[in-house]
């Protein structure tokens, strides 16, 4: 029953994460299109009122109107709309995701003790550092080198640059410190708590001085929006390789690899340049060099992490299923017997094997999900063993 109502909770917060980021990763394509599409406006009386870009746009059968202001209108509405719970809504539910499946099961999501031998506490607290010291070692960056010749926001490419950097080192010590899934989910995480605390200690914190400003009649300093501007920006340059980040976990071809931590700087770095062409291309021509470089960073990965054939030099021995029953019986029964029953799989009896022969086959072999962080340490030999079975037609003889 515990692992029944466990189940659910995987589920409902998982579906939450999911409902939430769509929210927030949807505002941020929303206001980064809308940003880019914008034009100096030739109506004087827009540009009386300080009007600095207008765009309109049709949809759902009616037009709108979008103005933005250079600072802020002179007369500040009562009302305002303020985007930022979409944000702490989606880092919520994926701690709190992230605390059931990994920091519940430390020791069999988090710890590889053939990458890292530490135990289940310190892994757990060596995961909350790493998301902490991503914020506060981008934040520095940003605040030390994003500064044009005058002082104010500005540095975009430098910092760019030096983000980038840093974001390759954290993969690589996620990957030095955690099992290869684990690695992968939190280098997505850290970056996802970079994006979160920008809304949470930059933007939004900026938009409310610039507002107490205006409403008391004070000047209202421009760099709160020119900062607050640079952070969006960095954030929807995040967003494709957070989802990268966090599909890819799932998927043992990519961070089972002995360079597992390159695996995944390649693909974030294809998402990146995928979002940069999207953004680029509400503003002029399509720039179709950064599709043909991302497409090549992916087709790269796919070459690195193909399996390496080897011609065989007679046909397999035939496989008995008191061998494959063997296997099961000390990697995969620990899960998945009569009392312990994960993901609703048995696998205890010659009848509950071949019920979940397809099963094994896709996540033992296949995609070396199985077992969880290979905890029972399954053999590459007795990986091969299932193979020829499943392939074999599966016989129970």
């Amino acid at each position: 029953m515990d692992i029944y109502l466990y189940d659910w909770a995987n589920l409902l917060l998982r579906w939450a994460h999911i409902v939430t980021a769509i929210a927030w990763i949807g505002a941020s394509f929303h206001f980064v299109l809308l940003d880019d599409s914008l034009y100096r406006p030739a109506d004087p009386g827009l540009l009386d009122k300080g009007v600095g870009g207008e765009a309109w746009a049709v949809h759902g059968g009616g037009f709108y109107h979008h103005n933005k202001y250079l600072v802020a209108p002179k007369n500040l509405p009562d009302k305002l709309h303020w985007s930022y719970w979409e944000s702490y809504s989606t880092w919520l539910t994926g701690f709190a995701l992230l605390t059931v499946l990994y920091f519940f099961n430390a020791s069999s999501f988090l710890v590889d003790k053939k990458i890292f031998d530490w135990t289940p506490g310190a892994a757990i607290a060596g995961a909350l550092a790493y998301l902490a010291l991503g914020w506060i070692v981008y934040d520095v960056i940003c605040r030390v080198f994003g500064r044009d010749a005058n002082g104010d926001v500005g540095g975009d490419l430098k910092v760019g640059v030096l983000v980038f950097i840093y974001t390759c080192i954290a993969t690589w010590v996620a990957c030095s410190l955690f099992s290869g899934r684990a690695a992968f989910l939190l280098t997505g995480a850290m970056i996802a708590t970079i994006m979160s605390a920008n809304v949470f200690m930059v933007i939004i914190p900026g938009q409310r001085k610039v507002v107490a400003a205006m409403r008391a009649g004070a000047a209202v300093d421009p760099n709160h929006g020119r900062r607050g501007k640079q952070r969006s920006v960095h954030n929807t340059y995040f967003t494709l390789p957070v989802l990268v980040a966090m599909l890819t976990n799932h998927y043992g071809m990519l961070y089972q690899h002995p360079h597992n931590w390159l695996v995944l700087v390649l693909l974030m770095l294809a998402g990146a340049l995928i979002r940069l062409f999207f953004v680029l291309r509400h503003k002029g021509p399509n720039r179709w060099e950064l599709v043909a470089a991302a497409v090549a960073l992916i087709g790269a990965v796919v070459w690195m992490v193909a399996p390496k054939f080897e011609p065989a030099a007679a046909a397999p021995a035939k496989v008995a299923f008191a061998q494959v029953q063997t296997v099961i019986a000390e990697r995969c029964v620990l899960c998945h017997s009569a009392t312990v029953i994960n993901k609703n799989v048995q696998l205890h009896t010659p009848e509950s094997i071949a019920k979940n022969a397809q099963a094994v086959y896709q996540q033992v072999v296949l995609q070396k999900t199985m077992p969880l962080g290979n905890a029972t340490q399954m053999l590459d030999a007795e990986r091969a063993l299932l193979k020829r079975w499943y392939e074999g037609g599966a016989p129970l003889q």
